[in-house]
């Protein structure tokens, strides 16, 4: 190593912590909504115990005033721009409302619309509270040498193309570069979502934000910070997040015309018959009557109901669907692009293969496991981890290791009982043969070592006294749910998911053979895989991405529908996705889909109900005369209809159906599957 290292400059100071997650009651419009729900909740019962009206009637304007005043002035600006907002229609109906005695609607609709601003509102907070914090990935500051050979800490917003970078053990690296000197494994993770650390020597590329293993390097900075690929996945989730064209509710994509439409013919009911000699009282009456009837109240209850429910439902089986709007979405997704590391896999890399060298001394697996794990019990490694785990797993004993040492991208080598144990790179640990015994034992080895590669698996060499003696083969284990999530997901869209992973390519393709993926796209940055995203959008569908990472995150927020991980994804995955899966249960992903897609049967039920309701009262009103009690009860009947209607996804047997459908399409996409492969073979044999 470099004399430049012996000369440790000061520590680099603690950058403070910048990633605050904004509180909830921060939120102006979370403030005015709790008020108005608690100032209803007080109201409500002495309404319904038949309280004096001025015990009830205050707090109930006390609800409209702070529910409705944002609105309602939002509206107005709206009527400044020339539209017409269906948020101000909602304030009027409530108003209306009150005035002919049903304060008790009116405040109940205040509330919702106040609700469903401030969750709104929280959502976009704690999506750009997470963007925020991504930056502190990349240290505030990191350890430059100088010309004259001496090191300086400098902030890594300073640090320019060219500049050389000490980067110690356990150190995240300062920018984007590549190693001049040194031999280290670096954990990039962030960035690729490969599941081990990657091994880095002179000539590697090197990213701001992932951690240095136990080596010491030297890394010529080759990106200007603001244009690391720490700050192109900031700047990209932001660019998605911000041109993604809003979905709205289905409701919403009417508001416009409805609006208009209950605002012209409120007037005309009213200003006709005043025309034709009628009698104001009578005539207020009737656009009164009207407005009430032909208010939009029943037909958001025939929308929202169903969607909440479902919502409500994926929850308690572990599946956070951050809105409504997320619910209506899921069920319109017709492409699905999967993530590996930590979605597909568990992300935690376990031994999957003991294989001792043929006619060894040590040809015992049990034995040559516990060596193993014995000289790779002090190691921090996550290789080491996984044979230590593995070994106690299967009860073995650990002896004792003395004089443990580790060499960056090499391996570790301790005394076990009285043996010198390696354990490490085959490429590295089989360098020179002294002897003809020990040459075929090589041999042997290496030829363990590609069979375990070639099924996609990391080959780990044991040596004992200098003689390669057995590999370890180590994998990320798949979930157990995997191959049947994809089988359902390829059963509910018509088409096979998409592997889209930052990991070497023969292991990605071993894993997609494995859950029946074709089309694998490995080896991807998170730029690649927004990119791909992109492209499948603009082509007209509409994508489920399915990932943990920051890595993933500019995927998800490109994404029609983003769903992520919840044990172990990162702080921007979860804020970035539209849902995310608490347990890690990925077969609840088509069962939510399922579920989706039930509600918006039950949305277009409802609207159908609403709409007969509405159609039915406004017809009486206009052509006989609708006694106003009756209209109140008829739009508060349709009202209670569809709600009830919509609360039916709340059951457990609701959650079973869709589990049901799920277990159904995931039987057609096996079917699909197979024929698809015979088909290939069929025409590979007939070629």
């Amino acid at each position: 190593m470099a004399s430049t290292l012996t000369t440790p400059a000061r520590p680099p100071a603690e950058s403070p912590d910048v990633r605050r997650r904004t509180r909830v009651l921060a939120l102006p419009e979370a403030r005015w909504a709790l008020a108005a729900l608690v100032l209803f909740l007080i109201g409500l019962p002495l309404e319904l115990l038949g309280a004096p009206a001025w015990t009830w009637g205050p707090l109930f304007a006390a609800t409209y005033l702070t529910g409705g005043w944002e609105p309602a002035w939002e509206g107005l600006k709206a009527l400044g721009r020339k539209t017409l907002d269906v948020d101000l229609l909602m304030v009027v109906a409530a108003l209306g409302a009150a005035a002919i005695g049903q304060a008790l609607d009116g405040a109940l609709l205040i509330v919702i619309f106040a609700t469903s601003g401030a969750l709104e509102a929280v959502a976009t907070a704690r999506t750009a509270d997470s963007v925020r914090g991504l930056l502190d990935l990349a240290p505030a500051t990191a350890t430059r040498l100088r010309g004259d050979g001496a090191e300086e800490v400098v902030a890594t917003a300073g640090l320019a193309v060219g500049d050389v970078l000490v980067i110690r053990p356990g150190e995240r690296i300062g920018a984007d570069g590549r190693v001049l000197d040194g031999a280290s494994e670096v954990d990039q993770a962030t960035i690729t979502g490969e599941p081990l650390p990657v091994a880095k020597e002179t000539g590697d590329e090197v990213f701001a934000g992932t951690l240095n293993g136990t080596g010491a390097l030297r890394v010529a900075v080759q990106r200007d910070p603001s244009d690391s690929v720490i700050a192109r996945i900031v700047r990209m989730v932001e660019e998605a997040s911000a041109t993604k064209a809003p979905t709205q509710l289905f409701i919403e994509k009417i508001e416009q015309r409805y609006s208009l439409g209950m605002v012209v013919a409120t007037l005309a009911v009213f200003l006709v018959p005043l025309a034709f000699g009628a009698g104001p009282t009578d005539t207020l009456l009737r656009a009164m009557t009207f407005m009430i009837v032909a208010s939009p109240c029943a037909v958001v209850l025939a929308t929202m109901p169903p969607l909440l429910s479902a919502l409500a439902n994926a929850g308690r089986h572990g599946v956070l669907v951050k809105s409504a709007v997320v619910i209506e979405r899921l069920g319109q997704v017709d492409a699905v692009a999967l993530d590996k590391t930590g979605t597909l896999t568990e992300g935690t890399p376990r031994v999957t293969a003991v294989r001792p060298v043929p006619g060894g001394r040590d040809s015992d697996e049990g034995r040559l496991l516990a060596l193993a794990a014995a000289a790779e019990l002090p190691s921090e490694h996550p290789l080491a981890r996984a044979v230590v785990l593995e070994a106690r797993a299967r009860g073995h004993r650990l002896p004792p290791a003395e004089d443990f040492g580790s060499t960056p991208g090499v391996g570790v080598t301790a005394t076990v009982g009285g043996d010198t144990v390696e354990v490490g790179a085959p490429a590295r640990l089989l360098r020179g043969a002294e002897d003809a015994r020990t040459a075929r034992a090589a041999t042997a080895a290496v030829t363990l070592a590609a069979e375990l590669e070639e099924g996609g698996h990391t080959a780990v060499l044991v040596k004992v006294n200098g003689m390669p003696v057995g590999v370890l083969g180590v994998a990320d284990r798949l979930r157990p749910d995997a191959a049947a999530t994809v089988a359902a997901l390829t059963g509910l869209t018509g088409t096979a998911p998409t592997l889209l992973t930052g990991d070497n390519p023969r292991a990605a393709a071993r894993l997609a053979a494995d859950v029946g993926i074709t089309d694998v796209r490995a080896g991807l940055l998170p730029q690649d895989k927004a990119a791909a995203v992109q492209e499948w959008e603009r082509a007209g569908r509409k994508v489920l991405v399915i990932g943990d990472g920051v890595n993933d995150a500019p995927a998800l927020a490109a994404a029609h529908t983003g769903i992520a991980m919840g044990r172990a994804g990162s702080d921007l995955a979860l804020e970035t996705a539209d849902a995310v899966i608490v347990r890690d249960e990925l077969a609840t992903v088509p069962t939510v889909v399922a579920l989706s897609r039930r509600a918006r049967g039950l949305v277009v039920q409802n609207l159908v109900i609403a709409g007969a309701f509405i159609a039915g009262l406004v017809l009486w009103d206009l052509a006989g005369t609708l006694p106003l009690p009756l209209g109140v009860l008829g739009h508060e009947g349709s009202t209670v209809l569809v709600g009830l209607n919509g609360l039916r996804l709340l059951r457990e047997a609701a959650w079973q159906r869709a589990a049901a459908t799920a277990a159904t399409a995931s039987a057609a996409g096996t079917t699909s599957a197979e024929t698809s492969s015979i088909g290939t073979a069929s025409a590979g044999t007939g070629s």
